[in-house]
């Protein structure tokens, strides 16, 4: 176990934290202490948690900035052939500096405020509709020659579903990640060094990495959607597919704002263990484990998570948590994770087995969890408060995973 004066600084060097094989319980202080209320759970373990997952993954949350700004630049009352209101919002963030284009599209058939569907997006705002006048990212994307162009409008419909969105009576939000921090390594690196906290440098072991500064992203998107009048401030869901989902993930354990979390196939750092079980953890003919590691995600994507991340490479036994405790991190607010059968990289089975780890602390507090014991069959949606879904097929974000997410809202958001 960790002292309980080590928790504060300096922490433990990863090499000096203890091994622990199996899953660290949640309910179980660092210090040893057995958390038994719900109180102890959020003045206590809960606090610790989000510390812990602080210092040896994500790295410092970024502060609230100093200054905000939200301004409508643009609406279009007859989008999607007159269902829907679509809204264009410049927000400007001081004190870590951001200016982010964020897209609203809101239901115009509808008696109250509506719930919200808020999801970051991989290449800027104008992939997601084919609507010749939403703004085009000015920065880097990923695709073709790194720049985005008209051609690009439209070419994700597919994989959001808006459409389907608005006729089920939800509102829906997007932002570009590349707005926060761009998703290439040697860029991320000098924009990272904005959201440093004062008097902390870039290059420390905990500093802000990329998933945390997204996740910040988040929550500044949210606090423009709590003010406006199209949107309940009550029910906003986070939602996001693979390294979004891992962002969307973080951003419902440490904002208590968001009601409802939906990561999708976000496995490695996200959704999935970190300790993998023996069969997941076994070797394709090609050497490439069947799921995805601590040290192979940090050697791809190094900018994602914080410096002390890449030393539980080769010793993630020494991690003080695992994953199904940034899950418990959401309670007593529901959470989905959603999954395909041919994605094994993302471990489904190893996801569902988080979903489990987290229900003694969803009994707790809520007196809710997981109703299955075992994994559904593909494509039956287990709807409880920790909900699991899978689905035939790969690693994508399909309009059948969206009537899913849809149906899981309709219960725990209407």
């Amino acid at each position: 176990m960790i002292a309980a004066n080590l928790l504060a600084e300096p922490f433990p060097e990863p090499s000096q934290l203890p091994a622990q094989a199996g899953l660290p319980e949640p309910l179980m202080m660092s210090d040893g202490t057995r958390v038994e209320s719900k109180d102890q759970w959020f003045s206590k373990r809960a606090p610790e948690l989000r510390a812990l997952f602080q210092r040896y993954e994500y790295g410092v949350m970024p502060a609230k900035p100093e200054g905000f700004d939200a301004k409508i630049v643009r609406t279009d009352s007859q989008a999607l052939d007159g269902k829907a209101t679509l809204k264009e919002i410049l927000v400007h963030c001081t004190s870590p500096d951001a200016t982010v284009h964020l897209l609203v599209i809101v239901p115009n058939e509808r008696q109250k405020p509506a719930a919200c569907f808020l999801g970051m997006n991989f290449n800027g705002n104008h992939a997601l509709l084919a609507d010749p006048k939403i703004h085009l990212p000015e920065g880097w994307v990923r695709d073709g020659d790194e720049r985005a162009h008209d051609d690009g409008r439209g070419k994700e419909i597919a994989n959001w579903s808006i459409a389907q969105t608005i006729a089920r009576g939800y509102a829906f939000a997007s932002f570009y990640s590349g707005d926060v921090v761009p998703d290439k390594a040697v860029l991320a690196v000098e924009r990272l060094k904005n959201f440093v906290v004062q008097g902390k440098s870039a290059e420390d072991v905990n500093a802000p990495a990329t998933i945390a500064c997204w996740a910040w992203g988040f929550s500044r998107m949210i606090d423009y959607l709590v003010t406006d009048r199209d949107i309940d401030p009550k029910r906003i869901a986070v939602v996001g597919h693979s390294r979004n989902g891992k962002t969307a993930l973080l951003a419902g354990a440490m904002d208590e704002r968001v009601a409802l979390t939906i990561p999708s196939q976000a496995g490695c750092g996200g959704s999935a263990p970190c300790r993998l079980s023996q069969k997941m953890a076994a070797l394709h003919t090609d050497g490439r484990p069947i799921a995805e590691t601590v040290a192979v995600i940090n050697e791809h994507f190094p900018h994602w998570f914080c410096g002390n991340f890449t030393a539980f490479g080769a010793a993630v036994e020494k991690l003080p948590f695992d994953q199904h405790e940034l899950i418990a991190l959401c309670a007593p607010r529901p959470v989905l994770l959603s999954c395909a059968t041919a994605d094994q990289w993302a471990n489904p089975s190893g996801q569902f087995e988080m979903l489990r780890a987290a229900d003694p602390v969803y009994r707790l507090v809520s007196g809710e969890g997981c109703d299955a014991t075992e994994m559904p069959d593909p494509g039956k949606l287990v709807a409880s408060r920790l909900g699991y879904f899978i689905r035939p097929g790969k690693h994508s974000m399909t309009a059948e995973d969206w009537s899913a997410w849809l149906d899981y809202a309709d219960k725990w958001l209407k």
